[in-house]
């Protein structure tokens, strides 16, 4: 199974638009309540849809995986995306980078490389 797309909840689609098309994804889909991009590696796609309430306690986190980490987050730096995390090696075995989008859903741009799917602790 391949993950074909995330959708997440924002408050404003076009305010999301023009962020998620500043950290790389080609948009695909543009409407006043819903867009959908493009990731620009592999064949996932990443969705945002208006919605006028959050609910508490059901936070979304999304993580893109980036070759090159810390080239890629100085380029978004460059670009005035804020984060709040810079690269930092977790004890995971991944690189990771933290920043949040406009409605404040967590976003993790990272680097695994093999450790995403085979890391020394894998299960048989």
């Amino acid at each position: 199974m391949n993950l074909n797309q995330v959708t997440i909840p924002v408050s404003d689609v076009a305010r999301s638009i023009n962020f998620y098309q500043k950290l790389g994804l080609k948009l695909i889909v543009a409407e006043s309540d819903y867009a959908r991009f493009e990731c620009p590696g592999g064949d996932s796609t990443f969705s945002v849809h208006k919605a006028d309430e959050r609910q508490p306690g059901h936070d979304t986190w999304v993580y893109f995986e980036v070759q090159d980490l810390d080239k890629y987050v100085q380029e978004l730096l460059t670009a005035g995306i804020k984060f709040e995390e810079f690269p930092k090696d977790k004890t995971w075995l991944w690189r990771e980078s933290r920043l949040k989008d406009p409605d404040n859903n967590q976003l993790i741009i990272y680097f695994a490389g093999k450790n995403r799917k085979f890391p020394p602790w894998r299960t048989a």
